[in-house]
């Protein structure tokens, strides 16, 4: 038997074990009601609601706060000694790049299929307010971290759930934290082995065939799958051996290179299309309120663009707090603050660049997708660049290739904080998951298990609505953290030092 012929019979047992228990997960978890001619996914309808309690309970927060919170990544308040491993901007890159991934490339161009031009106006709206949500759920990640004895920090849900509810609800609390913690460490570690990591190393695959000749091409052969499969493994094994440490400082310098790639090529193509940006703008703004062609109407490109827009920037599902725990600070919402730019950059910048440079070029297969009502993806964006870069898909290879592997290095260490938490943190236990976690790498070349990704990402949405309870429930605790460091922060800037952290120890966190 060949090798392809392995490879192919092993994709369909898999697909053909998982398919019946994906279609019901999926089912259940994106569980839709009729609105207005459109479904509307509770579980999408969950996290926008979120999103404008915290955005009310904090005073936007995201927009009182935004200059401060740059303040405190350029390092303005930074103090010596502070416990943690890595600075507060090695910490928002290493966060950012689990969401800065090939849903910006693709997921918007779907959208924009979809649900119109007008989705991306409810888009961004959808990351601004998932800004407050961002900032809640890190500042509890920081403030119920746990410092190991070896300076390693472990955060995340599973350690802000028990220990929060604990110290708000006693015993009670504690047993129910404990309970939620569990799932929370299950539903991340399988998300990070088959979403965080499989589905970026196919897709970075799929991309490089396209641009080496396709399935005749020299990559396009099952040795060509094997040979990419075990070079992304020694990558991102090499680099998760060394821990936190190691993978912020390779996505502090990833993902500033990534976006940069990304960014000026959407500035080149809406550059050289200027003249027809206030017209895009326009086509944005009228589309989110007269779409045409959408189903459901107005409310049907709201769904769309909020659902693209909290799949992307994974604003209340509990995973981001798992990096910025290991930030280097005595005072929990100041990271809460630094979160709160991920949305931004996610979904406010990268997103809207994204759809604005789809828009301002127009391709062909923008309006047959919409024409057919199909969802279409980077063909898509591919296609908008091209209008005036025909050399682009190599650029985006490129570009999708950066994507692809700091979301599996940041996944990997989303998984390793989760297997912990369920198996221990002894060298062995650490080493098992890092072997594991590589080799599904290599797998991620020769596999397309698109049901099993589904549910995967099914299973990473449950998480939202364990996490965004617990949210709501410790929501003062969150409030008084940003008070103590508002209150550092205006001694900093007096002169003063040392105050507002003798202040903080002293108050207990229960209320």
């Amino acid at each position: 038997m060949s090798l392809d012929s392995i490879t192919q019979t092993v994709d369909e047992a898999v697909s053909g074990f998982f398919e019946p228990i994906a279609t019901w997960l999926v089912e259940v978890v994106f569980y839709s009601v009729p609105v207005g001619g459109a479904a509307l996914p509770l579980i999408v309808a969950w996290l926008v609601v979120a999103g404008l309690v915290f955005t009310g309970w904090f005073g936007f927060v995201q927009v009182r706060k935004f200059r401060l919170a740059i303040d405190v990544v350029r390092g303005k308040y930074d103090e010596k000694g502070s416990a943690g491993e890595v600075n507060h901007f090695q910490a928002l890159t290493a966060a950012v790049s689990g969401t800065v991934g090939l849903g910006n490339i693709a997921g918007v161009a779907v959208a924009v299929s979809i649900g119109g031009p007008g989705a991306t106006f409810w888009m961004i709206l959808c990351g601004l307010l998932g800004m407050a949500t961002k900032f809640v759920e890190v500042t509890l990640g920081v403030k119920y971290r746990e410092v190991h004895a070896d300076g390693t920090v472990s955060g995340g849900p599973m350690h802000y759930l028990p220990k929060g509810l604990a110290d708000r609800f006693g015993k009670n609390g504690k047993t129910l934290g404990k309970v939620l913690g569990v799932l929370a460490s299950f539903m991340i570690l399988f998300f990070g082995l088959f979403g965080g990591n499989l589905f970026q190393v196919n897709q970075s695959y799929a991309q490089l065939v396209s641009v080496t000749g396709g399935e005749d091409g020299l990559m396009g052969s099952s040795a060509g799958a094997l040979f990419f499969g075990i070079l992304i493994a020694a990558l991102v094994g090499i680099v998760l051996l060394g821990g936190i440490r190691s993978i912020a400082n390779v996505t502090s310098k990833l993902v500033p290179a990534m976006a940069g790639i990304y960014i000026a090529a959407c500035l080149v193509v809406i550059l050289v299309h200027v003249t027809a940006v206030p017209a895009a703008i326009a086509t944005i703004i009228e589309g989110a309120f007269n779409p045409e062609g959408v189903a459901g109407g107005v409310l049907g490109a709201l769904i769309v663009g909020f659902k693209r827009a909290a799949f992307s920037n994974e604003a209340g599902l509990g995973s981001a707090p798992i990096a910025h725990s290991a930030v280097k600070t005595k005072h929990p919402a100041s990271e809460g603050l630094v979160a709160l730019l991920e949305p931004f950059i996610d979904t406010v910048v990268i997103c809207t660049m994204t759809a604005l440079t789809i828009v301002i070029a127009n391709p062909a297969s923008w309006a047959q997708a919409r024409k057919d009502g199909d969802p279409v993806g980077v063909t898509i964006t591919s296609d908008a660049f091209g209008t005036v870069m025909p050399w682009f898909p190599y650029i985006l290879t490129v570009a999708v290739m950066l994507f692809a592997i700091s979301t599996v290095l940041t996944w990997g260490y989303y998984g390793l904080k989760a297997w912990t938490h369920l198996f221990g943190r002894s060298k062995a236990s650490e080493l098992t998951y890092k072997v594991v976690y590589t080799l599904f790498a290599i797998a991620g070349s020769l596999l397309t298990l698109q049901t099993l990704i589904d549910m995967a990402d099914a299973v990473l949405f449950m998480l939202a609505v364990i996490n965004i309870i617990g949210l709501y429930l410790l929501a003062p605790v969150v409030k008084r953290e940003l008070n103590f460091f508002l209150e550092f922060v205006r001694a900093r800037n007096a002169g003063e030092t040392g105050e507002a952290d003798e202040d903080q120890e002293s108050v207990k966190t229960t209320v």
